[in-house]
């Protein structure tokens, strides 16, 4: 897996999936909205750690500083 998120992009997919992780924890809203808020935040802070998304790369965005885009 080649990196294509990396700078700004991963910061703010790490604090959006602080925000919502919280979110799906401890407010009181239902369960679905729960269980979504939850999945996103882990999308969100699994693709920041790992550097790779998936969706970035089916459009072909690269924002790591370091890979030529192509």
């Amino acid at each position: 897996m080649k990196c294509n998120v990396g700078g700004m992009d991963r910061i703010i997919r790490i604090v959006v999936g602080i925000a919502l992780l919280l979110i799906g924890l401890m407010a009181p809203i239902g369960m679905t909205w729960q269980i979504i808020a939850l999945v996103v935040a882990a999308v969100a802070l699994v693709t920041a750690f790992v550097h790779f998304c998936p969706v970035n790369a089916m459009f072909g965005i690269n924002t790591c500083a370091g890979e030529k885009k192509q």
